[in-house]
């Protein structure tokens, strides 16, 4: 292959002669699937007639597509990426095996692939703290989640991990539905989603409760103490009253939590009002507690990516789009639109302008089923070693959810023992939809899911609406006139 580079190395140069470019080779550098030749201009050439020529350089060379760096950081050279004659295959074994990964000082490495350089890429997620992942249908996203995850659990057990998935594309994340470090089982529905995210909201206060009162900043300074052995005290008191106990920490070492959402523009599009402020507030406070998101699209348009998240998500992972304006969205600037596929990537880490190529490591699904496996065979052992310790169940996090949010609706918001103050709003909404559903006043009126199922409830009852029809909204019995009559006249 080193022919077959040099002669391309020429080519480049006798190309952009064509061009009117006077220009030296100073150098190249050979990654897996592309290789960046230092192209040093002569004095006076303007380093934007080279940087507007990827089209036509990809066309006289009769490449696939070609990215141009203009300039090379801290180099007096341009860099022309070209693909390589012969691509190299990433396997996810060879960056796991590395020293890089081995020797990593990070709570949470990520073994992401290989650099130009033909060197594994590992990226800390507890330094990034929260990440952006945008490309097209087939760039590679979902190979580069499923590394992302092995990568996480390859390290910790579920006594050091959790994880939460929302997949709303139903597919992608339900290989891992048997993964021990799951806090609740993947989650499809966007509805159960925005109460997942709501908790992890949740999850995030009570930790930062808890760091208060042992005057402690980060998790990881919390966990140490632990497992000193030091006396940790709880945030509020568990236990019956005169109970010496019921303000000692006993849980021991608080685990990470990662929260990964595989299709962002599916729950911006249905439930955007319920997700976008938990998903803000989460990347705004969460890092210094453990708490990290890693949210991926196909989308990357501004009706996804909008600004509010976009401002929390400072590290970015962009696979191919389809424009330069898609690239622009995800990265701030060109050069996602010029990437080959096939897991090539453009890495910004966090307080970066520049990006990063990597080549995406491959993980194939038989290695993902077989780690599956492999966890759930433990667990099993773990279950019958321990016996029914190891089985004790934790509360559902959607049932949490909404317990805390009937209890909110009860305040002073809620009319106790009468119809809602939302009533008539309500059932106007219904009548003007023909339908009525708890989801439907959930986006119309604002208001969670507990205060709108109990308004549903109420409307029944004052035969409003019809009875349950399963996923069905529930008919409307009465007209604007006959609501007038029932509540007297307004």
């Amino acid at each position: 292959m080193e022919r077959q580079l040099d002669h391309l190395g020429h080519v480049l140069i006798e190309k952009l002669g064509t061009f009117n470019i006077e220009s030296e080779l100073g150098g190249r550098t050979t990654g897996p699937m592309v290789t960046q030749f230092e192209v040093v201009p002569a004095p006076g050439v303007k380093v934007n007639r080279i940087a507007n020529l990827d089209a036509d350089l990809a066309l006289a060379m009769k490449a696939r597509t070609i990215r141009i760096v203009a300039p090379i950081p801290g180099k007096g050279a341009v860099g022309v990426e070209i693909p390589n004659p012969t691509p190299e295959i990433v396997n996810l074994r060879e960056v796991l095996d590395s020293r890089a990964f081995r020797r990593s000082q990070g709570e949470m490495p990520l073994a992401l692939g290989k650099d130009l350089n033909g060197k594994p890429y590992v990226a800390r997620l507890e330094k990034m703290p929260h990440v952006l992942i945008a490309g097209a249908t087939g760039a590679g996203k979902s190979v580069c989640l499923n590394t992302i995850v092995t990568s996480l659990v390859y390290r910790h057990t579920p006594e050091t991990l959790r994880l939460l998935m929302i997949d709303p594309k139903m597919v992608e994340l339900s290989v891992y539905s048997r993964l021990p470090h799951l806090r609740h089982n993947v989650v499809t529905d966007p509805r159960d989603a925005a109460g997942v995210l709501k908790w992890a909201v949740l999850e995030m206060e009570r930790r930062y409760a808890l760091l208060k009162a042992n005057y402690v900043r980060s998790i990881q300074e919390f966990n140490k103490k632990v497992r000193e052995g030091q006396v940790m005290r709880r945030s509020e008191p568990k236990g019956p009253e005169g109970d010496e106990n019921r303000w000692i920490y006993a849980d021991g070492v608080m685990p990470y939590i990662v929260v990964v959402v595989d299709e962002l523009a599916d729950l911006m599009m249905t439930v955007q009002s319920e997700v976008e402020k938990p998903l803000t507030q989460l990347a705004q406070k969460a890092r210094a507690i453990g708490i990290h998101l890693i949210v991926a699209t196909q989308r990357p348009s501004v009706n996804v990516i909008t600004g509010l998240i976009k401002a929390n998500f400072p590290t970015r992972i962009a696979f191919r789009v389809a424009s330069k304006t898609d690239s622009r969205t995800i990265l701030d600037q060109n050069g996602a639109d010029a990437l080959l596929g096939n897991g090539d990537m453009l890495f910004l880490p966090p307080g970066g302008s520049v990006p990063v190529r990597i080549q995406g490591a491959y993980l194939p699904t038989e290695d993902t089923e077989r780690l599956m496996s492999w966890y759930a065979e433990l667990l099993e052992r773990h279950a019958e070693e321990r016996g029914t310790e190891a089985l004790k169940a934790e509360p559902d996090i959607l049932e949490e959810v909404r317990g805390q949010e009937l209890d909110a609706d009860s305040g002073p918001d809620a009319i106790q023992g009468d119809w809602d103050e939302l009533f008539r709003a309500a059932a106007e909404v219904c009548i003007q939809n023909g339908g009525g559903s708890t989801s439907l006043l959930q986006r119309r009126l604002s208001i969670g899911y507990g205060r709108a199922a109990r308004i549903v409830d109420q409307l029944h009852d004052a035969e409003v609406l019809g009875p349950s029809e399963g996923s069905k909204g529930r008919e409307v019995l009465i007209s604007m006139d006959e609501l007038d009559t029932l509540l007297g006249g307004g």
